[in-house]
């Protein structure tokens, strides 16, 4: 009798291991500050690697936590380099007080339109770029650089001179130290905290991306937009990045698999991105809100002013300062 029963014991054990090495799978943990399931272009960024990984049948699965369900807007890089998180989508220049050279991924001016970002994705400025983000740990799986421009409960925002008295959001020290020196006061936060800011008068207006002022509805607390159009003084690169450390523990074929994944993700993002700003420009007018653009003699205007503050600053003080911006200019 003993015979049978060990034979049923061997089974159920046999049984429980399959269960264990088919449940085994690699899970990666993504975490960004922006809206799921709110159409927000990066979420769905996130949202196809996640479908193109499972689909992939690697043993692989990217679990999205949007909206700061996981980690705060100024919390992901710290938590990324240091192996707690897995992937993110980010805006890079939100870790410039770590790496004061990302604040060149937000400097006024240095992209203009979408068809030269799409050009500096394979530029010896990127090239830059990548490395500091390699050498801190982390790499780059899929590029996006999101247009953006500026809105106002108090007046438009078009020439220098419209800024003066006004409390300002501008998303990174470049466009803070332009701003101020037209005359602003600056308000530091992430694109996530623009609307309450507005709501309770801390802000006057700000600066972000076309898919943030629609995604955080921007549009129901103020009454003046500035679109970017094809002079564009705002450009911010956000990608999608995973942990070194989280990659080095794939296999190769899940490796392959997430790479795949981040180039249709860009892919997407690419056919996207100038949509994005017809689509606010849209829902601004839609809501009674103001929309200008940003025309060349307004856009020089501030270039003369960024030149002479922000990018001055930034070639004295940043380690490769002024080598990053000859790269990112010599991009036709």
């Amino acid at each position: 009798m003993k015979h049978p029963v060990l034979k049923i014991a061997a089974a159920a054990g046999l049984s429980l291991a399959m269960i264990s090495a088919a449940s085994a799978e690699t899970v990666l943990r993504a975490s960004h500050q922006f809206p799921g399931g709110k159409g927000d272009v990066r979420d769905e960024m996130v949202q196809l690697m996640a479908k193109e990984v499972n689909a992939a049948d690697v043993d692989l699965e990217i679990q999205v936590y949007p909206g700061q369900s996981l980690f705060k807007a100024g919390e992901q890089w710290g938590a990324l380099v240091r192996g707690r998180l897995d992937m993110t989508a980010l805006p890079l220049d939100y870790a410039s007080g770590r790496h004061p050279e990302f604040s060149a991924t937000l400097m006024p001016g240095l992209v203009r339109n979408h068809e030269r970002a799409q050009r500096l994705n394979d530029s010896e400025f990127m090239d830059m770029i990548k490395k500091v983000i390699n050498d801190a740990g982390a790499r780059v799986l899929a590029d996006a650089w999101l247009a953006g421009g500026f809105a106002s409960s108090e007046r438009c925002i078009t020439g220098p001179d419209t800024v003066s008295g006004q409390t300002l959001r501008a998303a990174g020290p470049a466009f803070d130290e332009m701003l101020a020196t037209a005359g602003a006061s600056i308000a530091s936060m992430p694109s996530s905290e623009i609307y309450t800011a507005m709501q309770t008068g801390v802000l006057d207006g700000a600066n972000t991306s076309s898919g943030s002022f629609v995604s955080y509805r921007i549009y129901e607390q103020v009454t003046c937009l500035m679109a970017p159009g094809e002079n564009a003084l705002w450009f911010m690169y956000e990608p999608i990045l995973i942990s070194e450390q989280s990659w080095d523990k794939l296999n190769e074929e899940q490796q392959a698999a997430l790479t795949a994944a981040g180039e249709k993700a860009e892919a997407y993002f690419a056919e996207e991105a100038a949509g994005l700003d017809q689509k606010m420009i849209d829902v601004f007018k839609e809501n009674g809100v103001e929309v200008v653009n940003m025309t060349s003699e307004n856009y020089n205007a501030w270039l003369d002013i960024a030149q002479k503050s922000a990018y001055k600053t930034f070639a004295e003080n940043v380690p490769n300062g002024q080598a990053l911006i000859d790269a990112a200019l010599a991009v036709e």
